[in-house]
């Protein structure tokens, strides 16, 4: 049967007509990122591609800065001002530009020759298609589809980590304020005790190793008091930095005191569907199980034949008549039969697999370790705001009257008040550690906890133990 060229062109102009163009979204792709992130949090998304939306982002965000902040100002502040995350969304302009390329045709090629010699003149003309290139575009092109999938998931989780780590820091940033206040009481108690110490033995009214208790009690809350101090400096610079504000900005004013304690904890979440149905980095690995199958079946229709153009072209010489025909080029499986690249596709497809099914092990896993702590979290502040510090109280309490009847000295007191002080800063810490805890719950149903970590200073607890045994 004759190589009909007419048919086959037109068949490949019809395959050309259903593929379409493609073009690059309005949005840049940033609406699939909104939806999904959109899902998880409580604020405005921000996709800054141009100089005036940076400008709109910062007017935006020196209102926010005005009003103390809260844990919601905080996630917003980040999700406008953090460029990290602006320049991750970035890598979606780069996916949509690689699914407009796979989707395109590459162009024609268009070649000319020209041979002279012994009075005669021949010139030749041909123009080439790429025919495989055109009968493998659909596929092609839901690959770069599902590749920009991946990138608008990818995304959304980087958005949600985010926000997970400016509320963490805000936590930290707000506990570490109030640690460092009673930090300072402990440490004037602390002095105070000191220096009583001291002059009562000058009065002979007090022995020396009595004194020198006092005056060690003094240097180990002195040197607390610096700690927290340090620790309250660090975590406005971490808050700083998850929020992406500069010094020119100013830093935020911070609440006096953390949220209170919720009356009761939340429900527990259905553990496997919590970390199947919403978790982000699931949907992902799975979309990428998606996209290895395609580039497999793209191997698959390109192993044998890799290569096929079909041209018209036409010849013309001095003294003779136009010579018109066509040209096939097709490049013959002599060496490489495909075997590598079916392999190589095969092998990627089975590592996606074998991700996923990890991913997911991995999200149960975290889902139940995050509502484990959660729960001991809301117990341990629990039992700290209502029985140790209220007890704390009472004893000082008690301390006072016995002090008015004259059965306890003044350097009673002042221990009693170290030891409240320590009290409340235990408080403090355990509360700090539900609303991390709290966000890690959060972050563990959707997105994974690997991403959030923001490291918290610990205050501990010197001299509230050499209190103890004074």
């Amino acid at each position: 049967m004759p190589f009909k060229f007419p048919r086959i062109l037109a068949a490949s102009l019809a395959i050309l007509g259903l593929v379409g163009c493609a073009s690059v979204s309005p949005d840049g792709g940033f609406g699939v990122v909104a939806q999904q992130a959109g899902g998880h949090l409580d604020a405005t998304l921000s996709y800054q591609r141009t100089l005036q939306d940076t400008d709109a982002a910062r007017e935006r965000t020196a209102q926010l800065l005005a009003q103390p902040l809260s844990a919601a100002t905080a996630v917003q502040i980040a999700l406008l001002g953090n460029r990290e995350l602006q320049a991750r969304y970035g890598q979606l302009g780069l996916a949509e530009a690689e699914r407009v390329r796979a989707a395109t045709l590459p162009n024609p090629l268009l070649s000319l020759g020209r041979l002279a010699g012994g009075g005669v003149v021949e010139i030749d003309r041909a123009l080439s298609l790429d025919v495989l290139g055109l009968f493998t575009l659909p596929l092609a092109r839901q690959l770069g589809e599902r590749q920009l999938r991946q990138a608008q998931w990818q995304a959304a989780i980087d958005t949600i980590a985010t926000a997970a780590a400016a509320r963490k820091a805000f936590y930290g940033a707000v506990a570490a304020r109030q640690l460092a206040d009673y930090a300072a009481q402990a440490a004037d108690a602390a002095d105070a005790a000191s220096e009583l110490a001291a002059r009562m033995q000058a009065a002979g009214n007090f022995s020396r190793l009595e004194r020198l208790r006092e005056q060690a009690f003094a240097q180990q809350a002195g040197s607390q008091l610096t700690r927290a101090r340090h620790q309250q400096a660090a975590a406005q610079e971490r808050l700083a930095r998850a929020l992406g504000l500069t010094r020119e900005q100013g830093m935020p004013k911070l609440p006096e005191r953390l949220p209170d304690l919720p009356q009761a904890p939340l429900a527990a979440p259905t553990v496997e569907q919590a970390a199947i149905d919403r978790r982000l980095d699931v949907q992902l690995a799975r979309q990428a199980v998606e996209a290895s199958a395609d580039a497999l079946g793209l191997s698959h229709a390109t192993s044998v034949v890799n290569a096929l153009e079909i041209g018209a072209q036409n010849r013309s010489a001095t003294g003779e008549p136009l010579a018109r025909g066509y040209e096939v080029t097709l490049a013959l499986p002599l060496f490489d039969f495909g075997q590598a690249r079916n392999a190589r596709a095969q092998a990627l497809y089975m590592q996606a697999v074998h991700r996923t099914a990890a991913v997911a092990q991995q999200a149960r896993s975290e889902v139940r370790e995050a509502w484990s702590l959660y729960q001991s979290s809301w117990q341990l502040a629990r039992l700290q705001q209502a029985e140790v510090v209220p007890l704390g109280q009472q004893v000082s309490e008690e301390m006072v009257l016995r002090y008015n009847g004259m059965f306890a000295s003044v350097f009673d007191l002042l221990a009693d008040a170290r030891r409240q002080a320590g009290a409340v800063m235990q408080a403090i810490e355990a509360l700090r550690d539900f609303w991390i805890a709290d966000t890690d719950l959060q972050s563990a149903q959707s997105i994974g906890l690997a991403q959030t970590a923001v490291p918290v200073f610990s205050t501990g607890s010197e001299p509230e133990a050499a209190s103890a045994g004074h």
